[in-house]
């Protein structure tokens, strides 16, 4: 079943939240109309790709361009016209971000899916999607709307007060001008009293304007403090949480909104006041309200814009290796990594030319890292309006990392932490003077792990969950000096993102129970359980050369590149124990076979078959586990259909009958099957076969082992089962699971 038609059978709660992804970005009636061909696309390639950007896109207009051919409503044709038009407008010049905005909406439909497999969210996706921070943000939208309309009637009252000012001027200029004869007369005397009256009201509304502008003034204040910040705080903690698979990340167009929305009422209330000041020039008398308040209140009004651009500048798009898109947070020397900062204010006032200069670990302490780096590339870029977005501010980075050289060897505080240990940042300045303001800006990226060579990758993206789970400080770049522990609960939610990311299905509470028993064995029923960052990453699981961390990373590295169809059919039961998998089969008629992943392997998955002797006694066999290497020569789904055994001279036969619980083995992978016999002209066809030798010397009350021979052709296999009275010696050792 498709992706697309597993969401539309979920239930409303969810289909809101898939809902929320589709926008003029894009449009739900594309995914609805091209699904198939959509799911079918590499996105998460072509988002750091250009070239194969531009051809997806131009081939999505085509496709849509056949759907809209075929529509026979008259109306669905014209409406699908004007989305290909959009479209064009939009994304011709940046494929590359159409591409992204994809790959961002199939990625969270997926999230979506397996949080629909739980019976209840995790802790920290509850917290981020509670109906509480939609509340929230309506009432942040009804204050930002009071504030505008204040601000608007206070223009219309500054024109008012300018009016009334000339028509007083005027009056009392003509009134100089009489001669002076005359300004005893009866007449002179009622101008007089009627300038006073007018004087009075005039002082008046000059009060009142300046009363009313401080109301407004802490109002914005006060939404500031409470509301815009710690929604912008909010979002920072939601792109931490994202970075590691969770949620989507949005808000940050809402926030520009509401950050514009406040600069524009500021800067309106500064020319107000200025406007006031023009007054004062012409008329002013004794007890003016405008002398004695202006100067405090513009300088409040400075104070306040100062802080909103100034908190206005943030990181949008972490620093990333286009060539590991779903890891952000860890560069590699040298290799290329992009990183784009952006300002939430668009005005007039701040649409020119704005410099941001990067640095590598600016005003880090002597002695906290043993390696220092420098950025090899041009650290300095001028920030553009982009007219794909809603024209907001902002300058993309793409450097290159190198490691400074050290004399006789010397890198300072060594050994202290592991290198994938090691926090580094990015920090991006710029700054500019808007109406006679200077304003420094200065942000600076979450804490990034610097690697040297691929291999330490595993390590560098458990430094990055772990930091970006259980802290949300933007730079603390002594966290592993002493890590905080998780709970399981916490981890175990952020393993699952691991799997919807990276394998497009997350863990179900099977799954995740499993798991917990792995690494916290009798602990694994109390969810509140503390898991030391020693525990996850550091040390070795009982009895095995690598740590939980290196275990389960190996086997999402197998899952991507060798057993994604598989997995996503729900086929994999994966992390079963050996003693829970006797419990499962002893009923099981022969020829049940379940899949996990090997315990005792880094990414190897095996399938334990039930066997029943002659005498009726069951046993059960396990394949020694297939790795990449093997993968990589045949899929997993046509090794279980050709896979053959071989015991003591009996013509070799596929013992897999049925997959556990009893679904019929071409049943479940028939469609999966998709290796075709070789058809190089002049040769005869050949196909590869997966064989293992069943060692009948194995005692029947333990599991059987096997030993799986590399795949081979019919001509090799005939071959050996001429010679089987002779024995064949196997590849490896007898294998116990």
């Amino acid at each position: 079943m498709s992706q697309w038609k597993q969401i539309q059978q979920l239930e409303i709660r969810l289909l809101e939240h898939v809902d929320y992804l589709y926008d003029d970005n894009f449009p739900m009636d594309i995914r609805q109309g091209l699904a198939d061909w959509i799911e079918s696309q590499d996105w998460d390639t072509a988002a750091n790709d250009e070239s194969m950007a531009t051809v997806l896109f131009s081939n999505l207009l085509s496709q849509l361009e056949q759907v809209r051919l075929q529509e026979q409503n008259f109306l669905q044709r014209h409406n699908m016209k004007i989305i290909q038009q959009q479209l064009q407008m939009k994304y011709n010049s940046t494929p590359a971000v159409m591409a992204r905005v994809i790959s961002s909406c199939l990625r969270e439909e997926r999230r979506i899916l397996s949080s629909a497999c739980m019976q209840e969210q995790g802790p920290l996706e509850k917290s981020l999607q509670s109906s509480v921070a939609f509340e929230r943000q309506k009432n942040m939208d009804n204050r930002v709307g009071i504030i505008r309309g204040s601000v608007q009637l206070m223009d219309q009252a500054v024109k008012y007060i300018e009016d009334m000012q000339d028509d007083f001027d005027f009056r009392y200029k003509t009134l100089q001008s009489r001669d002076s004869t005359d300004r005893n007369s009866e007449m002179m005397k009622q101008e007089v009293t009627r300038l006073q009256e007018m004087l009075n009201r005039l002082d008046f509304k000059r009060k009142e304007i300046l009363a009313k502008m401080d109301v407004v003034v802490k109002e914005i204040d006060d939404l500031m403090t409470s509301q815009l910040n710690p929604e912008l705080q909010d979002w920072k903690r939601r792109q931490q949480v994202n970075a590691i698979g969770g949620p989507l990340l949005t808000g940050l167009d809402q926030l520009q909104s509401w950050f514009t929305l406040m600069a524009q009422s500021l800067f309106q209330i500064k020319r107000q006041l200025d406007k006031l000041g023009e007054l004062v020039v012409k008329v002013t008398y004794e007890g003016d309200p405008i002398p004695l308040q202006k100067p405090q209140m513009e300088e409040r009004v400075k104070y306040l814009i100062y802080h909103l651009i100034k908190s206005s500048f943030v990181v949008e798009k972490q620093p990333c290796m286009p060539t590991h898109p779903q890891k952000p947070l860890i560069i590699k020397t040298g290799v290329q990594f992009t990183t784009k900062v952006r300002l939430l204010v668009k005005l007039p006032e701040v649409d020119y030319q704005l410099k941001v200069k990067t640095t590598f670990d600016k005003d880090l302490p002597s002695g906290r890292v043993s390696r220092q780096f420098f950025i090899l590339t041009n650290n300095t870029k001028v920030m553009d309006i982009e007219d794909y977005s809603n024209g907001c501010l902002s300058v993309e980075f793409r450097h290159l990392l190198k490691e400074k050289k050290y004399i006789n060897g010397t890198k300072g505080n060594e050994g202290l932490l592991s290198v994938t240990e090691e926090l580094h940042s990015l920090s991006f300045e710029a700054c500019f003077t808007v109406q006679g303001l200077t304003i420094d800006l200065e942000t600076c990226s979450l804490p990034l792990v610097v690697i040297s060579n691929v291999s330490q990758l595993p390590g560098g993206w458990a430094s990055v969950i772990w930091y970006n789970l259980l802290t949300d400080e933007p730079r603390n770049l002594a966290f592993f000096g002493n890590p905080p522990r998780a709970t399981w609960s916490q981890l175990s939610e952020v393993l699952s993102w691991q799997f919807s990311t990276f394998a497009g299905q997350g863990l179900n509470k099977e799954q995740l129970s499993m798991l917990g028993e792995k690494l916290l064995g009798q602990h694994a029923s109390c969810s509140d359980y503390q898991v030391s960052w020693s525990k996850f990453c550091k040390e070795n699981i009982a009895g095995k050369p690598f740590s939980f961390w290196m275990w389960l990373d190996s086997i999402l590295e197998l899952i991507k590149k060798h057993l994604l169809p598989v997995w996503n059919e729900n086929y994999i039961m994966g992390f079963v124990s050996k003693e829970m998998e006797r419990t499962l089969l002893k009923d099981k008629e022969q020829g049940t076979f379940l899949l996990r992943f090997s315990e005792s392997h880094l990414g190897g998955i095996t399938f334990t078959w039930v066997q029943h002797n002659e005498n009726g006694d069951m046993r059960l066999n396990s394949v020694e586990p297939y790795t990449k290497n093997r993968l990589s020569a045949l899929p997993f789904a046509d090794i279980i259909r050709d896979y053959k055994v071989i015991s003591d001279g009996v013509v070799p036969e596929n013992p897999l009958k049925f997959l556990y619980p009893n679904i019929p083995k071409d049943e479940a992978f028939g469609r999966l099957y998709n290796s075709q016999p070789s058809k190089v002209h002049p040769y005869i066809p050949s196909t590869l076969i997966p064989i293992s030798e069943l060692r009948s010397n194995v005692s029947t009350s333990s599991p059987s082992c096997q030993s799986p021979e590399p795949p081979m052709t019919p001509g090799e296999f005939d071959m050996l089962n001429e010679h089987l009275c002779f024995g064949m010696d196997t590849m490896s050792s007898p294998y116990s699971e």
